[in-house]
């Protein structure tokens, strides 16, 4: 039999390197990967449908598989993950804790950024701020002209603008425009080290871990996804891939922890895995629907009191059934 040869696209990360690099193989697949953005990953998956195999926005995957209009299925890989307690980025002269953000402009990429999700969840769970008490402004980090991927339909209460024409969120975050941005990336205006744009939380770190063990809440922000006709084509396609990045995690965190050599450009890398390990257990990042269930299912009843999904959708909804069970010897 002949292998499948699919395009393969995914992020840079040292947990795709053994895929990319050959030293795991996805089962009877010809892979043909393509690292790229999350931001061109996205755009193209859901406008196009241009891959085989891809990484996609939770987010984005969700509104598109309650309205039952997905041209993905996804397996419960997540090749993204992160606390976003360091997303939100403000005008320190202006914004001094959570609860001024009441009454605010804040600017986002994208409204429905999974990384926008989170942040909204716990802005209103542990501060009180909800969707409706921020004036919403929507634009590129640096390129004017950035528009949502998908078409949202929004509560009434909630205000989403535009910002004018060739302006852009971190130039109106610079100039005072803007109170605050919240994205998965960091404006310019911030590694710039402008006078008064900084974080929202003096120690992002420690207000992500405190919250992570009072929720025992790791965010996911991706999944990956196999074109829907392909997984109907051929069953054995969704475990075979579970299977292949479940290894090549593995090869990554063994590479990670042999520490007589640092494979990554970071000094403190020995202590920072130590410490996350202490904090959330060996299996930190964790694929599977099980070990994640209590993340999904807060992430999907978010997304839809949000409105961003038209129905609550389950956790199982997401996932194609080949890739929740695996053999054991």
């Amino acid at each position: 039999m002949s292998k499948l040869r699919l395009s393969v696209a995914i992020g840079d990360y040292d947990r795709m390197r053994p895929l990319v690099d050959g030293a795991v193989q996805i089962d009877a697949v010809d892979p043909q990967f393509m690292l790229l953005d999350p931001e061109e990953i996205f755009f193209r998956a859901f406008r196009q449908a241009d891959f085989d195999i891809t990484e996609l926005s939770m987010s984005s995957y969700s509104v598109k598989t309650a309205a039952g209009t997905s041209p993905y299925i996804a397996v419960p890989v997540f090749p993204s993950r992160a606390f976003r307690h360091t997303s939100i980025y403000v005008r320190t002269d202006r914004i001094k804790s959570p609860a001024d953000l009441k009454g605010k402009r804040v600017g986002v990429p994208e409204y429905q950024l999974t990384a926008n999700v989170w942040v909204r969840l716990f802005l209103e769970e542990d501060y009180g701020v909800r969707p409706s008490d921020v004036t919403w402004v929507r634009g590129g980090y640096e390129q004017p002209g950035r528009v949502e991927k998908i078409s949202l339909s929004l509560p009434a209460d909630v205000r989403l603008e535009s910002v004018p024409e060739g302006a852009t969120i971190s130039g109106m975050l610079a100039s005072g425009e803007l109170d605050a941005v919240i994205g998965p990336r960091a404006p310019s205006c911030f590694r710039a080290r402008h006078p008064n744009v900084g974080y929202l939380f003096a120690d992002p770190q420690r207000e992500a871990a405190d919250w992570y063990r009072r929720t025992q809440i790791f965010p996911i922000m991706h999944l990956l996804g196999i074109r829907r006709s392909l997984a109907e084509a051929h069953p054995w396609l969704p475990y075979a891939v579970v299977k292949a990045f479940e290894q090549s995690k593995q090869v990554a965190l063994a590479k990670l922890g042999d520490t007589s050599a640092t494979k990554v450009t970071l000094p403190f890398v020995e202590e920072q895995l130590e410490a996350a390990r202490a904090l959330m257990g060996d299996d930190f990042w964790s694929y599977g629907l099980e070990p994640n269930r209590h993340v999904l299912d807060r992430f999907l009843r978010q997304h839809h009191a949000e409105g961003l999904s038209s129905r609550l959708l389950s956790a199982e909804e997401l996932f194609h059934p080949a890739a929740l069970e695996a053999h054991r010897i």
